[in-house]
């Protein structure tokens, strides 16, 4: 049998696409049924700032070698308060703040409390910093209890922190979505109460710039 030595130059080509194609913009496989790891609407949107020419011969591609299409890693910087209260996701693209249930609501309540208004109308005075006209404001529950259930609170939780936001957008323009999604896309162990305690989550999600 006679083996073919590919040349090292255009094996690393292919790790190169390889590898783009896992880091950015690649969809990941999963079983019938299985749910996604996040919810839709929230997949990586970058695109690259500056066409690439793959025939341009400063790029001393080997012969016969062609480059992966070009893209921009959607970077996230994720900072957490000292307490876990508060969560704050960053990207290129949109700014997602997590604040745990915890911090907004009496337990198994969707009524929010005192302290929960100045939380919230700082997040909408950075939606009006921002010029952002659609903002999604998505409410997640631990496993605790039936799904059924945490489907209603966690609506009910997202509506309510919708309208606290509402008060505070200016812009006529913003419109929201609101959604509720129980014990789905956890982002923690529900195995701890830690975890489950970091799960019970309200999170509001906005362009950065005047982008959508």
């Amino acid at each position: 049998m006679t083996t073919t030595r590919r040349p090292a130059a255009v094996l690393a080509a292919s790790v190169l696409v390889l590898a783009g194609a896992h880091l950015v913009g690649a969809t990941a496989a999963h079983a019938d049924g299985a749910k996604p790891s996040a919810p839709p609407g929230t997949e990586p949107s970058a695109s690259a700032p500056v066409p690439i020419d793959s025939n341009s011969p400063g790029l001393k591609i080997p012969q016969g070698g062609t480059l992966a299409p070009p893209k921009v890693l959607d970077i996230a910087e994720v900072v957490e308060d000292l307490g876990g209260e508060q969560r704050r996701q960053e990207t290129n693209q949109s700014v997602m703040m997590a604040l745990q249930a915890e911090v907004l609501f009496p337990e198994n309540s969707a009524v929010l409390s005192a302290q929960a208004a100045a939380r919230i109308q700082a997040i909408g005075q950075e939606i009006n910093q921002q010029k952002a006209t659609r903002v999604r404001v998505f409410g997640f529950t631990d496993d605790q209890g039936s799904y059924e259930h945490g489907k209603e609170l966690s609506k009910q939780r997202a509506d309510s922190v919708q309208a606290e936001l509402a008060k505070t957008v200016t812009n006529p323009a913003v419109t929201f979505d609101v959604r509720g999604y129980s014990e789905d896309y956890p982002i923690a162990d529900n195995g701890t109460e830690e975890g489950r305690k970091k799960n019970r989550r309200v999170e509001i999600t906005f362009p950065r710039g005047a982008q959508g």
